[in-house]
């Protein structure tokens, strides 16, 4: 089925579960601070620090550090090319289920 493998020429940056979901949190709000995405994603501080910067590298979220008094924090959001690439990897999904459908 040819339509299936067009759809599955997902960008792999998007694909990887715990990006998509770093993503998927940024499209719903403005700004999230590091420890709330760690928190929730319940990922280890060196893994999601791994997943942020390919997701910088890539374009699709902006990385901004800064101190609260003493303390670093680090602070995300999500661009429009990552708004983008979560958008068409959330319609290539949706077209696949529905391929599938029977």
């Amino acid at each position: 089925m040819k339509q299936i493998k067009d759809l599955l020429q997902a960008d792999r940056t998007v694909y990887e579960p715990a990006r998509l979901a770093i993503l998927a949190i940024l499209s719903t709000v403005e700004i999230a601070d590091f420890k709330f995405l760690q928190t929730s994603l319940e990922l280890t501080q060196g893994n999601l620090s791994a997943h942020i910067a390919k997701l910088e590298a890539a374009g699709f979220i902006d990385v901004e550090k800064a101190f609260v008094g003493k303390r670093p924090s680090t602070r995300l959001r999500i661009t429009r090319e990552g708004e983008k690439a979560f958008d068409d990897h959330t319609t290539m999904m949706k077209r696949l289920l529905k391929l599938l459908e029977v």
